[in-house]
């Protein structure tokens, strides 16, 4: 009996190894198919952006109606618009069910060949698992981004205070004028930085001189009024990560430069 569970458990472990592999196959190959017509898409683009009046004169006459109203042309036209965006979809979807699927047959080929215990009961339990797992990662890719940002402010107002200093010793920074070195003059980042500040606080819907107690309260609610799981209304993820990124935005440091800027 034991012999022919471990057979059956091998089998299906060979099973579960094609069907990752078909699927990897399948998700590499949608995946360039989508970068190669994004490219496109984006050089048709920046053409566009180069001889935009030209194309306008062209598309405006007799022979930029007809291709327009052509049938094949409003065809190719829609795929490169459509296509990476639902290609993007698609494969986020298959690699969501590769996940899915193979972790739940691996678990019973292992437990068929070495008697382990299955890590869920229940196919569900790995698709929750697979949404927490991108849940984390986007969260962290997201944390990533935004400590960049907050060095990237620092980095800005570092430079324009030793730009500010320079100006004020020698009228000039480093002999070239209102410039340093062979950059344009550097711009007052302040201004920039009341404006993301201040739409980061009426995101969360409090006032700009809110403290960091009532930001991380406010935050709680909307997080919770705007939690794709909670409401299902067609831009609560959207909401929800504008909310996310704004409470990232207002943390204690930024608070206190904008108290001083004020």
């Amino acid at each position: 009996m034991n012999i022919l569970k471990k057979i059956t458990g091998k089998c299906l472990y060979a099973i579960t190894k094609l069907i990752s592999g078909i699927f990897t196959v399948l998700i590499t190959i949608i995946e360039t198919i989508v970068t190669f017509v994004r490219n496109i898409a984006v050089g048709f683009a920046a053409l566009i952006g180069m001889g935009g009046c030209l194309l306008i004169f062209m598309i405006a006459g007799p022979i930029g109606l007809a291709l327009l109203l052509n049938p094949a042309v409003l065809l190719i036209v829609l795929f490169f618009v459509v296509f990476p965006i639902l290609g993007t979809q698609f494969v986020s979807y298959l690699k969501y069910l590769k996940y899915t699927l193979t972790e739940y047959l691996y678990d019973r080929a292992n437990y068929l060949i070495h008697g382990t215990i299955y890590q869920f009961e229940t196919f569900d339990e790995y698709k929750a698992r697979y949404k927490n797992m991108e849940y984390d990662r986007k969260r962290k890719e997201q944390q990533r981004k935004q400590a960049e940002q907050q060095r990237e402010w620092e980095e800005m107002f570092r430079q324009w205070n030793e730009y500010q200093g320079s100006q004020r010793g020698n009228n000039q920074w480093y002999g070239q004028g209102n410039s340093y070195g062979n950059r344009e003059p550097y711009v007052n980042p302040a201004t920039e930085f009341k404006s993301k500040y201040e739409k980061s606080c009426n995101i969360l819907g409090v006032g700009y001189n809110a403290d960091k107690y009532e930001i991380k309260l406010a935050y709680r609610k909307k997080a919770k009024e705007y939690h794709p799981d909670l409401n299902k209304s067609p831009d609560a993820t959207r909401m929800f990560q504008e909310v996310n990124n704004a409470y990232e935005f207002l943390n204690d440091d930024n608070i206190n430069r904008y108290k001083n800027i004020n």
